[in-house]
């Protein structure tokens, strides 16, 4: 009975427990590739830490510059529409202008007058929806040139202003947010030469 027990265990698979003396091969060689092969993997830990660590930084970098993106795009994108309008509101100030001239107080007439103050209301209620929108006329008069906002048409003898300082504005120049999307036609003083 003893023996066909053990029989019927073996058959079972039961053998391959730790009681077994002969299943277990004791060599020395055996403890060393263990002891390589824990080495490899910490090495190989190490080395997949540092790319998950890289890769990390990588998406977080990319990340960022998507969400910039997104949010130059919302600040900028109307950048073509404000170009147009600024012409608009270029024509807008040169007719004001006029109605200004011909709706002297010697004009008799009640209607010129009426139209110009219709139109310097329309000419300030276009400037504030221009600032509201980040959109912001340039007044380089008395400033320096600088050749990121402005453009040279002609050049002015400096009479009582610095060589370099901007004399004249032809055309007004417009940023939006900071970014020129108009340059400024200026004249610019330079030294007279006699």
């Amino acid at each position: 009975c003893v023996f066909s027990t053990a029989a019927q265990q073996r058959s079972t698979g039961d053998e391959c427990g730790p009681e077994d003396p002969h299943d277990e091969p004791k060599h020395p060689l055996s403890d060393c590739a263990l002891e390589h092969k824990a080495i490899k993997l910490e090495e190989q830990v190490r080395d997949l830490t540092e790319r998950y660590r890289k890769a990390l930084a990588d998406s977080e970098n990319v990340r960022r510059r998507t969400q910039k993106f997104v949010e130059d795009a919302k600040l900028f994108g109307i950048q073509s529409f404000c170009r147009d309008l600024v012409e608009v509101a270029d024509i807008l100030e040169k007719t004001t202008e006029s109605a200004a001239e011909e709706a002297e107080p010697t004009n008799p007439n009640p209607t010129l007058k009426k139209i110009y103050e219709g139109l310097s209301l329309i000419e300030a209620k276009l400037q504030s929806v221009f600032a509201k929108h980040g959109l912001q006329k340039m007044n380089p008069v008395g400033g320096r040139y600088d050749p990121y906002d402005h453009e040279i048409v002609c050049h002015v003898p400096a009479e009582g202003l610095q060589p370099g300082t901007i004399a004249l504005v032809t055309q007004d120049g417009y940023k939006l947010h900071g970014r020129t999307i108009r340059h400024a036609l200026v004249g610019v003083a330079v030294e007279s030469q006699e």
